[in-house]
């Protein structure tokens, strides 16, 4: 799949250092670093199902999201997708070339972040930027820690526990209340089938638990 990116938007650089905080893995840098980062980075709107890293494709950008959900899918052998991990606000999407790996089957979903050219990523490496590895490193471990606790709960847990979870995530990636998602964008992230999901969404809105409309 081909991913057309959208241009970059015109914006002050004050504004593009507040929209950096939005970021926890690039507020977690030294101011020191952030300014370092700054003009290296481009605000990037994604749309819902844009492909962002496909596969056996070279990784053209690192993404880090300021909001929304980034989904890692994996395809099965009947080319049925299905969603390995998700990042958020938290983190990185890119991070094979930290790992010094070229390629990887990473796809996005909604939201919107900050790019930067993998090219300008792979020389901030090689520049041995202590800082910036130390948090990707730290990153890294995270995000290893949350695939095996995803592991454990599609194991072990029924589909409303898993759907749950995965409300409960994007909630925090998305950093507010109302967001947009379908029952079968859902049912194709945790494997299940669409009438599965819609009878949880029922039972769990009948709790009070969420609301949803048509749509």
């Amino acid at each position: 799949m081909v991913l057309v990116l959208p241009q970059e938007l015109g914006m002050e650089m004050s504004e593009k250092d507040t929209l950096v905080h939005q970021n926890r893995l690039l507020r977690a840098l030294s101011p020191a670093m952030r300014t370092q980062l700054l003009p290296l980075l481009e605000p990037c709107p994604l749309t819902v199902r844009d492909v962002l890293i496909a596969p056996d494709v070279p990784i053209r950008h690192v993404y880090f999201p300021l909001h929304g959900v980034v989904s890692l899918i994996s395809t099965l052998a009947d080319r049925t997708p299905v969603e390995v991990m998700t990042i958020g606000k938290e983190g990185l999407v890119g991070l094979p070339l930290f790992l010094r790996a070229t390629r990887s089957p990473f796809v996005q979903v909604p939201g919107e972040a900050l790019r930067m050219a993998t090219g300008v990523f792979e020389r901030l490496l090689d520049e041995g930027n202590s800082d910036l590895h130390q948090r990707l490193s730290h990153y890294t471990h995270v995000l290893f820690n949350q695939i095996g606790q995803l592991v454990v709960c599609n194991r072990l847990h029924l589909i409303a526990q898993r759907c749950a979870r995965w409300l409960l995530m994007t909630h925090d990636r998305m950093g507010r209340d109302a967001f947009l998602l379908t029952h079968d964008f859902l049912a194709q992230m945790l494997g299940v089938r669409r009438a599965s999901v819609t009878e949880v969404a029922g039972r769990l809105q009948q709790a009070g638990l969420i609301r949803y409309r048509r749509g």
